[in-house]
């Protein structure tokens, strides 16, 4: 960008800072200014038009330090456009695509984006067909995700959330494709461990991106920084990449978003927060999703935004705001992360309202079967709670509900492949193994076999049928081969 000197030059227009209520500047002139139109202070820092008024323009400033009253101001006649670089991969930028840590080759760049944009019409959309696979077992077969999706992922804190993301990412890089992580005015200790997490593996490094804005930044930066990710998410998308965005997340971005919004007077709607919130919310979503493109069948935008709940309070106005905007989410419950679950997913309360469309037959009934069979269990466990005498059936339901129980909860940081586990749950249901250590065991040999090539052709040959009674035939005719591999 230019200096205001040369904007002024060319446009001809100035205004003068009356009023200063960081990170809102109030200054007069400017008759030709736009709204989210970008401006430069004869200081150098730079802001955008909030809202105009007959007497007076409101800009918000997304440097940390405020500019001085009689501080003049002019126009730049642009909306906010960021650098798009294919090396950006591996770097932590703020929301103008400046690296935080270390720097970018210096080097001509001729795209820009605009960060701020409507997002594509249904008919320019494809139908959400290939699953999101994340490596969590209770996600991938009874919640399952597809690419192109957005979930919301909800929760109090500390109840495995980023535990969970940061396993999606691995998993969905593990797979060829891309992630970019927003982090939203994180703290500067969370913004070096997800630094940390990138750097962990060469390939992550090699696919991953982090736009993030820290606590201490100006709230109108702060703000900029799940547009700046979703815009990158674009970019990657039009060179034919599967792209995860994770915004983390977007209650602290609506906080941020109100705290300017009334401190630039405007009119205050419920809990304070301005009436364009859901706009705002469901415009940025919408641009996730399954698109066509010309030398691939389709590529997607698949979003996970995080809300962190108070008192697993799901009626909260953001976060109801977001669960209706969103195609389904993952409820992590306190009192389920407090027996020990991991995930702690509470499996009544979530929703996915498009990935079942993405799995294949064998799958389908696999899901249908566990849901069947966990909706027994649950109801079952609430009676034995009363001591009363219960049939051997109710018990068989309770042994195997406990078992499946077991069975999904994954140690946090290991994905596994869905695979693994249609293979494991089909010996669990079989009865082959009734033990919690059986199970570990099982879980790990197969977890090793399936990571070598006679391995993979077993479980190939193992999976190759339509239903869950040809997995479970197949399974049973091979009970020798199967333990004999497990010993």
């Amino acid at each position: 960008m230019n200096d205001y000197n040369y904007y002024l030059k060319k446009i001809g227009e100035y205004a003068e800072v009356t009023e200063i209520t960081y990170p809102i500047v109030k200054a007069v002139g400017l008759p030709g200014a736009k709204i989210k139109e970008i401006v430069i202070f004869e200081s150098g820092e730079i802001g955008q038009i909030h809202d105009l008024n007959s007497d007076c323009i409101r800009i918000i400033l997304f440097s940390p330090n405020a500019v001085k009253v009689g501080t003049k101001v002019s126009r730049t006649d642009s909306q906010l456009k960021v650098p798009a670089r294919d090396d950006y991969f591996g770097h932590v930028l703020d929301p103008f695509c400046n690296p935080l840590l270390v720097p970018l080759a210096k080097k001509k760049v001729d795209t820009f984006l605009q960060i701020d944009i409507a997002p594509l019409s249904i008919h320019e959309r494809v139908k959400i067909s290939k699953p999101l696979v994340t490596g969590t077992a209770l996600v991938d077969i009874v919640l399952p995700l597809g690419l192109g999706q957005r979930e919301l992922i909800l929760g109090d804190r500390k109840t495995g959330k980023s535990t969970f993301v940061l396993s999606a990412i691995k998993t969905h890089i593990d797979n060829g494709a891309i992630a970019i992580y927003a982090a939203i005015g994180n703290k500067k200790s969370d913004i070096k461990a997800l630094e940390e997490f990138m750097n962990g593996e060469e390939n992550r490094k090699k696919n991953m991106i982090i736009v993030a804005s820290s606590a201490f930044d100006s709230p109108g930066l702060i703000y900029l920084t799940p547009f700046t990710a979703m815009a990158l998410a674009e970019y990657y998308r039009s060179k034919g990449k599967d792209v995860l965005v994770i915004m983390d997340d977007l209650l602290t971005h609506a906080k941020f978003y109100r705290e300017f919004s009334l401190l630039a007077e405007s009119f205050p709607g419920r809990d304070s927060y301005p009436g364009d919130i859901f706009h705002i919310h469901a415009k940025l979503l919408e641009r996730a999703g399954n698109f066509p493109h010309p030398e691939k069948d389709s590529v997607s935008i698949t979003c996970l935004p995080i809300a962190e709940t108070q008192d697993a309070d799901l009626t909260g106005y953001i976060v109801s705001n977001l669960m209706s905007i969103t195609d389904g989410h993952l409820f992590f419950d306190g009192n389920v992360y407090a027996r020990g679950a991991r995930p702690a997913i509470n499996i009544p309360l979530s929703v996915t309202r498009v990935g079942k469309q993405t799995q294949d037959k064998l799958t389908k009934d696999v899901n249908r079967e566990l849901t069947s069979l966990l909706s027994i269990y649950e109801r079952v466990e609430n009676l034995s709670h009363f001591g009363t005498e219960v049939s051997d059936s109710v018990k068989n339901t309770l042994a195997l509900g406990e078992k499946i129980q077991y069975f999904f909860n994954q140690p946090e940081g290991t994905t596994f492949s869905k695979e693994v586990y249609l293979v494991l749950f089909a010996l669990i249901w079989l009865g082959i193994f009734n033990t919690e250590a059986e199970i570990e065991v099982a879980r790990e040999k197969l977890q090793v076999a399936a990571a070598t090539p006679e391995g993979d052709k077993f479980l190939t040959d193992l999976l190759n049928t339509d239903t869950l009674n040809g997995l479970l035939k197949v399974t049973g005719n091979n009970k020798d081969a199967i333990i004999k591999m497990m010993n």
